[in-house]
């Protein structure tokens, strides 16, 4: 069998157990693609090559001598470089971070991933210090998108959604504070979850904000995706924000289908009139699920705002002594951020904390007369790079901080959602389906019924033909 770079994981991994391929071969061909392609598309900061073949032997090592291997059996895997991964300084897209000690262990869900038995190749590009929606990095250069290189892979996990829609990776782990899963998932068209906060372990990974940081996988399989979150849950002490909660295996319940579920489109505040390829693509979505309902979801600028003054407060006071010492290393445009955030009062930020309750208790009234909610993660298909403004509803306003028009308000209130690619034209667009806390079976069998519908899927780039 010849090394496929767009096979899913879950087959992949099949495969290698029955011996149809082994693991070296698929991670040899893995790292081709990235020494093939990454200059280009600058996915990954750090390869780790080593680590990677070393595993992979064992892996089929393991095999020969007729012993069990893991549910994702050689599938390799990245990570955003906020992870810690041994033997790598835990950059988080920063400058600063670079002189760090080299991590001593992997971030937990690493961990869990590996345990599984599959096998990281390497670190990922993001924007500094995951305050980015751009993917542009000023210290690593950006990250460009695979399906046209003038373009945003979106951030801040731009590696992330990049590595896994260019076939450098089946599966990758990124993080969402404000919509950092969504938007990359969105600008690079593969399938991302942002799951409730706190449900996954966010211990050896570095914070941005911590009330309202999420980790999550990408991947281009919606059957991926919920494996390899599967295999993620679990309570870890060391996190205080995650849940105590028994792990709810979602990959059985994919083929449930939505038969039954109470489905509506978020209208008001998320109305896309304006903005044809978002309006078009949950539109799609939208009559893929057979929904017909619009609601509008109050509140949803009230719990925008919120999460601006939230995410500058906590943000500030963790990087207050970086900023006091080594200012000119970070990006002027984070660094300016960051300094707002210094400056806002502490009323401010505790009226947004009575905000976000508010809005938390409307979308719980809300989800007693829905289980699922749709709207757009973007409101437009990936920017040109250096691009500082868009287009927004008739008034041209910049273009960094209206990426996340659509996320902002889901993240505020940490709910569970499945951004799903669609393809109208060259560029694809994403779609949020959102659910209920703890709800991210619902999120995925949505996913997996317009992945089944083709309405929703995860193309081949033009990368390989540029």
């Amino acid at each position: 069998m010849s090394f496929d770079a767009f096979a899913p994981a879950h087959r992949i991994a099949t495969d290698i157990r029955e011996g149809a391929i082994s693991a070296k071969e698929v991670v040899g061909g893995f790292l081709q693609r990235i020494h093939k392609l990454n200059p280009a598309l600058n996915a990954f900061t750090d390869v780790t090559a080593e680590r990677a073949l070393a595993q992979a032997s064992a892996i089929d090592a393991r095999r020969a001598a007729g012993k069990t291997l893991g549910p994702l059996a050689g599938v390799p895997f990245a990570a955003k470089n906020l992870f810690d991964i041994t033997g790598l300084p835990t950059r988080a897209g920063s400058k600063i971070n670079r002189a760090r000690l080299p991590s001593e262990r992997d971030a937990v869900l690493i961990e869990r991933l590996t345990q599984a038995d599959a096998i990281l190749l390497g670190g990922l590009n993001m924007g500094e210090y995951a305050y980015d929606f751009t993917g542009e990095n000023a210290h690593d250069g950006p990250c460009r998108n695979p399906h046209d290189l003038a373009r945003m892979a979106g951030g801040s996990s731009s590696g992330s959604g990049a590595a896994t829609a260019a076939g450098l990776a089946p599966i990758s782990l990124g993080s969402d504070t404000n919509g950092s899963i969504r938007v990359p998932s969105s600008f690079c068209g593969v399938f991302g979850l942002k799951p409730t906060y706190g449900r996954l372990p966010r211990t050896r990974s570095f914070p941005f904000c911590d009330s309202l940081d999420h980790l999550g996988p990408f991947a281009r399989d919606v059957t991926d995706l919920a494996m390899a979150y599967d295999l993620m849950q679990g309570h870890d002490a060391h996190d205080p924000a995650c849940a105590v909660r028994t792990i709810e295996p979602t990959l059985p319940t994919l083929k449930d289908g939505v038969s039954g579920l109470r489905i509506a489109i978020a209208g008001g505040y998320f109305a896309t009139d304006a903005m044809p390829e978002a309006q078009s693509a949950v539109t799609a979505v939208a009559r893929a699920l057979g929904a017909m309902r619009v609601i509008d979801v109050a509140g949803a600028g009230i719990a925008r705002a919120a999460a601006f003054l939230i995410t500058n407060g906590e943000s500030s006071a963790f990087h207050l002594q970086r900023l006091q010492q080594r200012a000119d290393d970070f990006d002027p445009e984070t660094r300016d951020r960051f300094l707002a955030g210094a400056l806002q009062p502490t009323a401010w930020y505790l009226q947004a904390q009575r905000a976000r309750r508010w809005f938390h208790d409307e979308m719980m009234r809300l989800f007693e007369t829905v289980d699922l909610i749709i709207a757009p993660a973007t409101p437009c298909t990936a920017p040109e790079l250096g691009q500082k403004a868009m287009v927004l509803q008739g008034n041209t306003v910049p273009l960094r901080p209206h990426i996340g028009l659509f996320t902002q308000p889901i993240s505020c209130v940490g709910l569970p959602v499945a951004a799903v690619p669609v393809f109208g034209g060259l560029l694809p667009i994403g779609v949020q389906l959102i659910a209920a806390p703890w709800r991210e079976d619902i999120c995925l069998r949505a996913a997996y019924a317009v992945a089944r519908a083709q309405v929703a899927s995860a193309q081949p780039p033009r990368l390989d033909h540029d």
